[in-house]
């Protein structure tokens, strides 16, 4: 067995979330998946990651036989949330140091807050050093790079004790060579700091988002650098050595190691974890033909919700994360503290809250008896029934019933004058209303109607809260997954590698040269084949995907055009482009300015490396009649509304056979999720194994 995976067998992918950490391994020759699930480790994550392999490991899977590795994480946005990045420094151009201090007109939250206060500067005026240097807007230099300046700011910061630094000069999109120049400088005099440079992590238009981006970077660079080295070093230890180890991105796309190790494209990171669960819910609605979907990940900390059109997931090229703004393309996603781990307390007007505040994977839910004495959403699930304290995680954790039931109690049941389970019950509706309003809002920001989609919840908690969100929202549908609480592992093995790549170059699209368009194409392409080369996929089949940033002359704003189809820019390209430019602002906006000139604001090309995904399969229809009674495990009296417990069947996942058929109120349970059917709701499983719940006409 060679050592980068040439013959190996399995593929593994897995997502490290804030409770749990899952593992997903994959054998492609049969279709086999096994799935693990181990308590994360918040102090080192990596931890947790190796732990779970081990379990493989000790089942006797050879560590030679891995031929594929993707992790999603949330190490930098934790990071990013915490402030627990880099010290950073910041050079920029003389006369524009106070750019940080500026921003924009844009606040988050109340615009009309008189208290408004932004968020502390990564790198404040006492690390921020002016640079005598000037281009002018077509990239043409003005004032030449001041080289003893950038040296006396090397070593007045490396006696600072930063670890990273941010270089964002003035139209350096245009012309980077005195950033580069300036890299060159610090590396020679202090070799041990990260530079980032605008040029690099997003050369586009507007000063404040690009030095933003570049200084959220810089921030985290050495964070993930430094976690991904540990995490390496511990995979060759286990003996996992293929060169096939890959990282996810907020774009869907799967990153190499090797490009996670430059710090460079960091900011690429932060929806990680979140991305991989769309990933998947887009892969299992091109595998189905399920024409719309909106996803609930509702895991220990955290609810993240995503629409899927067409098996697509919507994306974004703009947004804030923990409010810093964060240009790059992402995934369109939303994300609310609703987690199992969600605490709940009395608010001192007596109103009852949940969340934002998590338990976490330590201490966790006072059920998991690790010192916990915080009630959670999870608490009130069990002492609601819903959840089997004898075969969490398939029975490798058992849950405490009195743990939770006395958390509740002292903090909300006793100071609200309620019983324990009215308490639970309430905690489970407040939780459920804040997922679906989250889902509304979301989807009218975007024109969506969300009774027009099926709903797809995974996640550890996601198929316990599914029904009641739905009913919120009037969806009618749900698709559980065969593995919902490793859902988001699955979809690490269902991405291509991707990159994005930028150039802005404002231009009126009637001056366009077509040839000079072609060029800048053509320079990003270069970029990219050397960069895949570099990361040991030059010999991979790359497909280029350009675009265009366009907007009518005038505009603060552009919208992303896709030039498929139309190959070298020539004219007749360009008009096309024109075209489905109105048509695009038509769509999205209701109107379109045909007798209107439009710029050119910037160039984007992304470089797809398709990889070999999990592919879903059909099971096969049962010779016999099916038989639901036949995988009943017992019955459990649970509590929909506090006040009366109902006795209702409980089955077994792994035993229900396609076409098998339940009527609500059931519950379903399996190693890493239960599903809650309710009264009103009928349950099949499909051809390919998903638990497809129905609400009834009458219920509507």
């Amino acid at each position: 067995m060679s050592q980068d995976g040439r013959g190996a067998r399995y593929r593994l992918g897995v997502d490290v979330g804030g409770t749990h950490t899952d593992l997903v391994l994959l054998d492609p020759a049969s279709g086999e998946t096994q799935v693990e699930k181990v308590a994360s480790t918040p102090a080192n994550p990596s931890l947790g990651v190796l732990n779970g392999l081990r379990r493989f490991l000790d089942k006797g899977i050879a560590p030679a036989d891995i031929a594929f590795f993707a992790h999603g994480t949330t190490i930098t946005t934790n990071a990013l949330l915490e402030m627990r990045g880099a010290r950073v420094g910041l050079l920029i151009t003389g006369g524009f140091n106070a750019v940080q201090e500026t921003q924009n007109q844009a606040r988050d939250g109340n615009p009309f807050d008189y208290f408004y206060d932004r968020p502390a500067a990564i790198a404040p005026q006492s690390r921020t050093f002016q640079i005598p240097e000037r281009t002018d807007y077509l990239g043409n230099v003005l004032t030449p790079l001041d080289e003893g300046a950038v040296r006396d700011a090397a070593r007045a910061l490396e006696a600072a004790g930063v670890d990273a630094v941010a270089v964002a000069y003035l139209f350096s999109y245009m012309n980077p060579a005195h950033e580069i120049r300036t890299r060159e400088i610090i590396n020679e005099m202090a070799p041990r700091l990260h530079v980032s440079l605008s040029s690099d992590v997003l050369p586009r238009i507007r000063e404040w988002p690009r030095l933003s981006t570049t200084l959220v970077n810089a921030y985290l660079a050495p964070v993930l650098t430094r976690y991904v080295g540990d995490l390496s070093r511990g995979l060759d230890a286990l003996g996992v050595r293929t060169a096939q180890r890959f990282l996810m991105q907020s774009n869907g796309g799967v990153m190499p190691f090797a490009a996670a190790e430059t710090g460079e494209k960091t900011v690429h990171t932060l929806l990680s974890g979140p991305a991989a669960g769309a990933q998947a819910a887009a892969w299992v609605a091109r595998a189905n033909a399920r024409a719309g979907l909106v996803t609930l990940d509702m895991g220990g900390t955290s609810a993240d919700i995503a629409f899927i059109e067409a098996g697509v997931p919507l994306e974004v090229t703009e947004g804030t994360v923990a409010r810093r703004q964060v240009d790059v393309p992402a995934l369109d996603m939303t994300t609310i503290s609703a987690g199992g781990g969600s605490i709940a307390r009395v608010a001192p007007g007596g109103f009852l809250t949940v969340g934002p505040e998590s338990a976490g994977a330590v201490p966790g839910p006072a059920c998991y008896g690790r010192s916990g004495d915080q009630p959670t959403v999870t608490d009130a699930d069990i002492v609601c029934g819903f959840l089997n304290p004898d075969y969490f995680l398939g029975g490798s954790q058992r849950l405490d019933v009195a743990a939770a039931e006395a958390a509740l109690n002292t903090h909300i049941a006793g100071p609200l004058g309620l019983s324990v389970r009215e308490a639970a019950t309430g905690i489970r509706r407040i939780v459920d209303e804040r997922m679906a309003d989250e889902v509304r809002v979301f989807a009218a920001k975007r024109g969506l109607e969300p009774r027009a989609f099926t709903l797809l919840p995974f996640g550890g908690a996601g198929a316990v809260h599914a029904a009641a969100v739905a009913d919120e929202l009037g969806i009618a549908r749900i698709l559980v997954p065969p593995r919902p609480g490793a859902f988001s592992a699955l979809g690490l093995l269902c991405s291509d590698v991707v990159h994005d790549y930028i150039r802005s170059e404002l231009t009126p699209l009637a001056r366009l040269v077509p040839d000079h368009a072609e060029a800048l194409f053509t320079e990003l392409e270069s970029r990219a084949r050397a960069e895949l080369a570099a990361e040991g996929l030059g010999d991979a089949e790359a497909r280029l995907e350009r675009e265009m940033d366009l907007r009518y002359a005038g505009q603060g704003y552009e919208l992303r055009v896709s030039l498929d189809g139309i190959g070298r820019i020539d004219a007749a390209g360009l008009k096309a482009a024109r075209e489905r430019f109105d048509a695009r602002h038509a769509q999205i906006h209701g109107h379109a300015a045909r007798e209107k000139p439009v710029e050119v604001v910037s160039y984007r090309l992304r470089a797809r490396v398709a990889v070999p995904k999990v592919q879903p399969r059909e099971l096969p229809a049962p010779a016999t009649g099916v038989d639901a009674a036949a995988v009943l495990k017992g019955r459990r009296t649970v509590w929909f509304d506090g006040r009366e417990g109902i006795d209702v069947p409980v089955f077994e996942r792994d035993g229900l056979t396609r076409g098998a058929h339940l009527a609500g109120p059931a519950l379903v349970e399996q190693m890493d999720a239960t599903t809650v059917i309710p009264a009103g709701w009928t349950a099949e499983v499909d051809a390919f194994g998903n638990l497809l719940l129905t609400r009834d006409e009458a219920k509507r």
